[in-house]
């Protein structure tokens, strides 16, 4: 054998043998993966599927179809935040109460078809949490976007709860009677309203989560002040890598965390960064996570996906991908306690706080 012979077969050795290292890793990755989601209790903040299953052949701006049960299952998801999202219309008497209408109805039908779906159940507490997760069950918490379902009218906040709602959007983008939005115009209350206040005071007393993603500044810190029990941006980026209104600044992440609250990371590119669709992904969501782990710890750190209301990256298109954040946090460093928290405990926790 020449030289030459020799090193070209020793440089395929080689090449051949790193190739063979780089698919054991990576296939250790996705082992240790579906080892942590079928381990911990796992969990979604956010997402607007409830309307689309609701109404499946309604025209929608955003990608739709990104969550269903069996996706759920494959992507180690066990739990997630349904939410009915209300557009902000009229704020007249009787456009809230056409608003409060059609919550209601969607909640409704919502339930009816989670109910009659084999091995999924909704979930009021944490108790109901890990009870369906030790016997394999998808967990359905319901919630609300936008408190202008709300009305004017605080018994509706009652009534909500009755019905299993268990979170809600204080907002969307626009200002509405209980307080100021991040996306608006200009301010309307400079933060809360003087309802607001009373429909903070009274979700405390419900055991009703305060949700103040899509809330302006001034809004997060007057809940802040009201509130008696620790808040959750249930899907919300960082400002600081991505400057976008809809993204908490610092000090709003600092005070939330400060106040025993979560900070859940969005999926939303236009959230994530300024690069073309195509390009953003599962590494950006990660850059976010890193950034309010750094900040305030891993205990305040979890997912909101949005799916099926814009959310979704390369990577991680839809629910059934929801591992592959696993695979990239484990890149990172993170320990299987820290993903614990950041997949469930860290939520579990902030349950039991509000008597759930």
């Amino acid at each position: 054998m020449s030289r030459i012979t020799f090193t070209l077969s020793l440089l395929a050795s080689a090449i051949l043998l790193t190739t063979f290292s780089t698919k054991l890793s990576a296939q250790s990755l996705e082992q240790q993966a579906a080892m942590i989601h079928k381990k911990f209790l796992t969990i979604d903040t956010h997402n607007d599927t409830a309307l689309h299953i609701n109404n499946p052949d309604a025209e929608y701006r955003v990608t739709k179809g990104q969550v269903t049960f069996p996706m759920m299952k494959e992507g180690g998801l066990d739990a997630a935040l349904f939410a009915i999202f209300i557009t902000q219309r009229e704020r007249d008497d009787a456009s809230l109460l056409s608003a409060t209408k059609y919550v209601t109805d969607n909640l409704s039908r919502f339930r009816k078809y989670v109910e009659e779906y084999k091995e999924v159940s909704i979930a009021y507490n944490s108790d109901d949490l890990l009870r369906n997760k030790s016997k394999g069950i998808t967990s359905v918490v319901l919630a609300i976007e936008n408190g202008y379902a709300v009305g004017k009218d605080l018994s509706n906040l009652e009534m909500f709860r009755d019905m299993g709602v268990r979170a809600i959007t204080l907002c969307h983008n626009l200002n509405n009677d209980i307080c100021d939005a991040s996306m608006d115009k200009g301010p309307e209350h400079n933060g809360l309203s003087d309802f607001g206040v009373k429909v903070v005071q009274e979700m405390n007393r419900l055991g009703i989560i305060i949700d103040v993603s899509h809330a302006s500044t001034e809004t997060v810190f007057d809940v802040l002040k009201v509130s008696k029990k620790p808040v959750m941006a249930s899907h919300s980026g960082v400002w600081s890598i991505k400057n976008h209104n809809r993204n908490l600044k610092d000090k709003e992440i600092k005070a939330i965390a400060a106040a025993g609250g979560l900070i859940q990371v969005a999926t939303g590119r236009f959230f994530l960064s300024e690069l073309p669709k195509d390009s953003v992904t599962v590494a950006h969501i990660a850059d976010h996570i890193d950034y309010v782990k750094n900040l305030v710890g891993i205990e305040h750190v979890g997912i909101g996906t949005d799916f099926d209301g814009g959310g979704g990256v390369v990577g991680m298109e839809n629910v059934s991908k929801m591992k592959n954040l696993t695979i990239e946090l484990l890149k990172r460093g993170y320990t299987q306690r820290e993903l614990e928290l950041f997949w469930g405990g860290n939520f579990i926790k902030f349950l039991k706080v509000q008597n759930l």
